[in-house]
């Protein structure tokens, strides 16, 4: 019998729907041969790859070409390596697009986990574009190595071989094969966002945990065009060497993208009055290479940065219980007690005296120390002293 509802009776009903149904199927196919098609482009280095996914709203890329993106602010998650159950660790990505073409800056942040100050200074740096008045892009990805982030830990931690805590800043490039997980997200992340996009990039970091640091960068001063963007931040020192060949920074400079290391200060939580010293600095960076107009705002040489060349440490003998002497950025002698230690009974077991003369870069914010802890690390200029490794 007919159907009277709706005007339809079955027969009208089927009819419709069928040809709903192959109306869809036409554009299904029609989206998912574009889909195919964009994958394909991306795969060869020629355009964004979609996966198809939608996380909060938000795309999800496997791979970015800034080029094939509209003008204007564009949010996606990058799909990065595999997690032990088989979903992806994400990666937020921000893209600040202006209205006119230019040259492309990348901002990164999270390579280790308890960095928290780097993320406030990108994100805040973002909020302050206008891509309307834009020429070029802002690239940023803001929390590299996500696992490390969600722990809160400086290292990212990795099951492969048991339980392990690895450092990712010392994974660059990575390896689209490597021994772990680490190596391989490092080498979605520097191949699939950074390195096809980038022309210049900062790579923002703080102190360890258990550590406090002045406001510096860590750059090589012998790169005319790292040298340009370091001096244009209004901070306290600048440390002129390149140390790890596998820090991102030189990654990327290997790649021939002039790339430094701002150091934020104090890991775990936030230092806005120091963040706003690196805000500054980075728009400066921003106007040096034509992204925003605008007059530069203060600089090293308002700042009167101190530039050395090497770093020394003072390292504890005993364990113990730590009373320092010196703060950040104080200048030093050779000799000059720097700290007493004392043991559970109060006894002093050690006093310390500086190894070096120069100006004090980082000191321990923990005041319990093993044998064997650095506690104070020393900028020195030209001084044939050994260079330290620094925690970055």
């Amino acid at each position: 019998m007919p159907s009277e509802a709706n005007g339809l009776d079955r027969r009208d009903f089927m009819i419709l729907a069928t040809a709903s149904a192959t109306a869809l199927i036409s554009t299904v196919a029609a989206a998912s041969a574009q889909d195919t098609a964009t994958a394909t482009q991306a795969q060869a280095g020629k355009g964004t790859l979609y996966t198809g996914d939608v996380i909060e709203g938000k795309k999800v890329i496997g791979a970015l070409d800034v080029n094939d993106l509209e003008p204007g602010r564009h949010h996606f998650y990058f799909e990065g390596v595999q997690r032990v159950a088989g979903q992806h660790w994400y990666n937020a990505v921000v893209v600040v697009k202006g209205a006119s073409p230019g040259k492309c800056v990348a901002l990164t942040s999270g390579v280790h986990g308890d960095e928290m100050n780097p993320i406030h200074c990108i994100q805040t740096v973002l909020d302050q574009l206008d891509p309307s008045a834009m020429a070029g892009t802002v690239l940023a990805v803001l929390d590299i190595s996500r696992p490390a982030i969600e722990g809160m830990t400086r290292r990212w931690p990795d099951t492969g071989r048991g339980f392990e805590l690895i450092d990712m800043n010392r994974w660059w490039p990575g390896s689209e094969n490597g021994p772990n997980a680490v190596s391989r997200h490092a080498w979605l992340v520097f191949n699939k966002l950074l390195r096809p996009n980038a022309n210049y990039a900062l790579d923002f970091h703080t102190a360890a945990t258990g550590m406090d640091a002045t406001a510096f960068h860590l750059a090589d001063m012998t790169n005319p065009e790292v040298k340009a963007m370091a001096e244009l931040f209004p901070i306290d020192q600048i440390f002129d060497d390149p140390q790890y060949p596998t820090l991102l920074a030189n990654a990327l400079i290997a790649e021939g993208i002039p790339a430094l290391t701002p150091e934020i200060g104090n890991p775990r939580r936030l230092d806005l009055d120091m963040i706003a010293l690196f805000v500054e600095g980075t728009m400066n960076v921003l106007r040096l290479h034509g992204l925003i107009s605008g007059p530069m705002g203060r600089t090293g040489r308002d700042s009167e940065v101190f530039v050395g060349n090497t770093m020394g440490a003072s390292i504890a003998t005993h364990g113990g219980f730590l009373q320092l002497l010196v703060n950040l950025n104080d200048r030093v002698e050779v000799g000059q007690k720097v700290a007493i230690q004392r043991n559970a009974f109060g006894e002093v077991v050690a006093e310390y005296t500086s190894p070096v003369a120069g100006e004090v870069g980082a000191r321990r914010t923990d005041a319990s120390v093993e044998p064997g802890t650095p506690f104070l690390f020393y900028l020195i200029q030209g001084s044939s002293t050994p260079v330290e490794d620094y925690p970055e």
